[in-house]
């Protein structure tokens, strides 16, 4: 499950943020996950319950915004909406593309006092 390391990582730049600005907790914080990250949405959720707990974290507000991939035709040009890695292109049935956005796995913004 390399949701709990995603999650410790996040630990890891929040307690560093904490420090940095000499507060003592997070507030809330803002992530951004592609939908072709990698991620599994409920094993993140598990991995985070369980890992801020009596941490900076443990109050903190945790917003996730959810990016669609988009992908970008190799052949024609035309720019979709992808499912997976390996969509064939919607326009003309070609398998091979490049993948604009969705991949995202980022801490956006974090609020401390």
């Amino acid at each position: 499950m390399h949701e709990l390391s995603i999650v410790m990582s996040i630990l890891e730049i929040a307690d560093k943020e904490v420090k940095k600005a000499n507060a003592e907790k997070v507030d809330s914080i803002e992530l951004e996950i592609g939908t072709l990250s990698g991620v599994e949405m409920e094993a993140f959720d598990f991995a985070w319950e369980i890992s801020v707990k009596d941490t900076v974290m443990e109050d903190a507000e945790r917003k996730v915004h959810r990016t669609k991939a988009k992908a970008k035709c190799a052949d024609c040009g035309h720019v979709f909406f992808a499912q997976t890695l390996y969509d064939d292109c919607p326009k003309c049935g070609q398998p091979f593309n490049e993948i604009l956005n969705g991949r995202e796995l980022r801490v956006k913004a974090l609020t401390v006092s």
